[in-house]
């Protein structure tokens, strides 16, 4: 018995030795597969730096196969594709063992066309830039000027003068109604000062005030300036920014405006609010009692989240973000019961919640079945990691929405963060009534755009679009031309890519493209600092871009081209967008883009 014990445990260890001697074949690879266009009737070469390999065979490349769905007919790796559209392509190769591997791509045939010609050459060396009403005076021209610069109103000051007065930036003849008014000045300065906003009565006998705010910093980052009053009926003020010498405390003299510094002013916004508004809340949970299902979460594009409902709270727990996709990966849903939005009405909402960590993203007011298709409301999102935050609007439905829900759009992450934790604490939705409106009106100071005096002028149909345009936290920038170049600054930068837009095509100056048509936009540009972007091409009144590419833009001048992939039945009119917002962008600080050359190539179908 001991004998055969010993035969036994021998026997077993020649096994092992012989399992761990033997030798696993491995799989093929196959290499340089990428997607491709060619024209219909061109011969196409599918096996163009294409190569397969293997550990144990060798070089493989003369066994690789090509399936085709539409079919198309290979020999020797060429095809001559004679219909338009979208091929499938599945590459395939198999070892000598049996091992096979399998590589995919897309082949695009575009129509027979024409050769390429110029279709649109962008030219920007005539726009000229628009004050919006806004003049500077200068009680001695040696000691200040002030002047239209870089798409901004410029202040070099080299001495304040003896008085606040000395530099100012005036608007005369602006005219009130009974109603209360903000004057919100976005401004910054290269060294730390001061100044006083003053609304003036013209039509008082003496000097005579509606409101002022005094000793308000100007800081090195651009930042509003806000200056709140009551007008009134049939009232005429004259609006005045004063920067001139200011001793906010006469004991304490050495505090006050320096010398050799220069302000620069990126807009003004004026906001006229008149009427009376109350809050009549439809729905309101608080998360004490049943919070099982009132926040719902999906994941796509590769992420994993779910929800989990505490002690008055709602958890949303983001264990993986996408791996390809965007911010619309990871939607969590906020739901309204018993809610239905009506087209006209005005409403208004709020969502407590804090962040794990930093997150940015978007905040939706829209169907839960039919997405944007059905979007009543869009702001954007940005928690700072560990503080609490209330996310907060207004709207008027311009739509009826059977069943809202407000929506967070959270999919991308903050740089280094691959989880996260999103809390929502307390959510309310409801009307507002009664009769309040708020016009507001924005002064910018570049050639081109709706808020400027040029907005009408045909051609001019360049602009800058700001998240604080729309009153959301963060988004500065302007535009000018200089030298033949379009010049873009970002003077503060948002987390959501719609905070910093730069936009060829709005309104009445769209892009009109003719149909039958493959076009090329080719962009030639640098930046100030390496600053990546969006750029789209897309039909106006809806979000259908025919083409949607990143761009990174770097201290070298670079071409970029980007092709269209399909033709139009009718002529259309586009919009091209530059979209900047991200972390990113908010962490570069100021940045600007200079845009040096800017064609559309046209090739007609035959």
């Amino acid at each position: 018995m001991a004998h055969n014990r010993l035969y036994a445990a021998a026997a077993a260890g020649m096994l092992f030795a012989l399992a761990s001697c033997s030798k696993t074949n491995t799989a093929p690879e196959i290499s340089g597969i990428a997607d491709a266009v060619v024209q219909a009737g061109t011969e196409w070469n599918a096996m163009e730096g294409v190569a397969a390999s293997d550990k144990e065979d060798g070089e493989i490349t003369s066994r690789i196969s090509i399936e085709s769905t539409p079919p198309l007919a290979f020999r020797n790796g060429k095809a001559v594709p004679q219909n338009a559209g979208n091929y499938e392509l599945v590459y395939a190769v198999t070892d000598a063992d049996g091992n096979t591997a399998e590589a995919y791509a897309t082949l695009t045939v575009s129509k027979k066309t024409a050769d390429a010609v110029v279709y649109r050459t962008f030219d920007f060396s005539t726009a000229q830039a628009d004050d919006s009403c806004w003049k500077a005076q200068i009680a001695d021209a040696k000691l200040a000027s002030g002047s239209l610069q870089q798409g901004a109103y410029v202040f070099d000051i080299q001495n304040p003068g003896n008085g606040d007065g000395d530099i100012q930036l005036v608007r005369k003849g602006f005219p009130l109604k009974a109603a209360d008014y903000k004057v919100r000045i976005w401004a910054k300065s290269t060294k730390e000062t001061y100044a006083h906003i003053i609304a003036r009565d013209e039509k008082a006998s003496g000097w005579a005030t509606f409101g002022g705010a005094f000793n308000v910093k100007i800081g090195t980052s651009v930042a509003p300036l806000e200056l709140n009053f009551t007008g009134a009926r049939n009232g005429r003020a004259e609006l005045m920014l004063n920067l001139g010498k200011i001793v906010p405390n006469p004991e304490n003299p050495a505090d006050t405006t320096p010398q050799d510094f220069r302000v620069t002013i990126d807009k003004i916004e004026l906001y006229e609010i008149s009427g009376e508004e109350r809050r009549k809340p439809l729905f309101k949970n608080t998360f004490e009692a049943n919070a099982e299902g009132t926040v719902q979460v999906s994941a796509g594009d590769g992420s994993d989240a779910h929800v989990t409902a505490g002690s008055r709270s709602a958890a949303v727990q983001i264990s993986r973000y996408p791996t390809d996709g965007g911010v619309w990966s990871i939607k969590a849903d906020a739901l309204l019961p018993g809610v239905q939005i009506e087209s006209g009405k005005k409403y208004y909402y709020s969502v407590k919640l804090g962040a794990e960590k930093a997150q940015g993203g978007e905040c939706l007011v829209e169907s839960r079945s039919q997405f944007d298709a059905c979007r009543v409301n869009f702001a954007g999102i940005n928690l700072k990691a560990g503080e609490a935050s209330v996310l907060s609007g207004t709207f008027t439905a311009d739509k009826d929405v059977a069943d809202p829900a407000i929506r967070l759009q959270i999919g991308n992450p903050s740089d280094g963060v691959s989880a996260n934790t999103i809390t929502i604490t307390e959510v309310e939705f409801g009307l507002l009534e009664g009769d309040k409106e708020v016009v507001k009106t924005i002064n910018a100071f570049s050639p081109f755009g709706r808020t400027t005096r040029n907005a009408e002028k045909e051609g001019l149909a360049w602009e800058t679009f700001n998240g604080t345009d729309e009153d959301n936290e963060r988004g500065v920038g302007t535009i000018w031309t200089e030298n033949g170049s379009l010049f873009y600054r970002i003077d503060q930068g948002g987390v959501t890519d719609w905070h910093n837009k730069l936009i060829y095509g709005y309104g009445k100056n769209p892009l009109t493209l003719e149909a039958d048509s493959y076009y090329t936009v080719e962009i030639t540009a640098k930046a100030d600092k390496n600053v990546s972007c969006g750029f789209f091409l897309n039909p106006l009144g809806g979000w259908d871009p025919r083409i949607a590419e990143r761009i990174d833009f770097t201290t070298t001048e670079q071409t970029f081209s980007f092709d269209t992939k399909d033709t139009f039945v009718t002529d259309m009119d586009f919009e091209m967008l530059f979209q900047f917002g991200s972390e990113q962008t908010a962490n570069l600080g100021e940045v600007t883009v200079e845009i040096t050359g800017l064609k559309i190539y046209q090739k007609k179908v035959l």
